[in-house]
């Protein structure tokens, strides 16, 4: 497996988690620090800090102060990069199916 594709891998798994996928969702509403985000979700703050550092470590969040609080926030380009590797794949899919119905036809 190549090294970006290993690092999709990751991203998947992480995203693959509920809690993390509604933690990523929260954000994309905007910027939030662990706390603020156990409020909105049935999940503590250390379980969101957990969860917190598994998306930084694959790279879809970052953490940025904001005076004493410490916030998080989505990176978007990542997300982006994400998209279109899906997008490429789903293109490469759809050329293959497409040859294959060609030849069928042709039967």
């Amino acid at each position: 497996m190549t090294e970006s594709g290993t690092a999709l891998t990751a991203v998947f798994a992480a995203l693959g988690d509920d809690t993390r996928w509604s933690i990523l969702q929260a954000l994309g509403e905007g910027d939030a620090s662990a706390s603020a985000l156990a409020e909105r979700l049935p999940v503590t703050r250390q379980a969101i800090a957990k969860h917190l550092a598994v998306l930084e470590q694959v790279g879809v969040v970052e953490s940025h102060r904001a005076g004493r609080e410490l916030r998080w926030r989505v990176i978007g380009a990542r997300l982006g990069s994400t998209a279109r590797e899906l997008d490429r794949v789903g293109t490469e899919w759809d050329r293959r199916l497409a040859e294959i119905r060609r030849i069928a036809e042709e039967l």
